[in-house]
């Protein structure tokens, strides 16, 4: 029996679905162990910003979250997304708001693999790795459009 990673999405914002599982599959496949389980849990401005005061001290919401349960076995983790925040991104920066939480999925699994940007050579790696994986699933690349806008 071949292993697929187990994915469950928990939407606290939104009554319709906004992330479909079958692009979650797709967005990460290139990134997850066939015996990976993440959970990609989407939440209000409230709870993003309880979560980043308690773990990264930082008193604001934010828009991607990573949490490392175990990769002792296997690769157990969680991604918590910020909707009114990604949203507001996505607007502000003229992004398709789909790319712009495939982007932030495939960020938020990069950390769980323990790629960082917390100095400038680990940014350019896992940014690097972004626009690869994001490229080749058919998105632009998402930091030429913050460059654009931004200038």
């Amino acid at each position: 029996m071949e292993l697929k990673p187990i994915i469950a999405i928990q939407d606290m914002v939104h009554t319709k679905p906004i992330v479909k599982k079958t692009h979650c599959y797709k967005w990460l496949a290139p990134i997850i162990d066939q015996n990976a389980e993440i959970t990609i849990r989407i939440v209000g401005s409230d709870e993003s910003k309880n979560l980043n005061t308690i773990y990264r001290k930082k008193k604001y919401p934010t828009n991607v979250l990573s949490f490392l349960v175990d990769d002792a076995h296997h690769l157990i983790g969680d991604i918590v997304l910020c909707a009114p925040v990604i949203e507001e991104e996505a607007r502000d920066q003229s992004k398709n708001l789909e790319a712009h939480y495939a982007h932030l999925i495939i960020h938020g699994a990069l950390h769980l693999y323990g790629y960082d940007h917390e100095n400038k050579t680990d940014a350019e790696i896992m940014e690097e790795k972004e626009i690869k994986i994001l490229t080749k699933l058919g998105y632009k690349n998402p930091y030429l459009l913050e460059e654009k806008k931004s200038q």
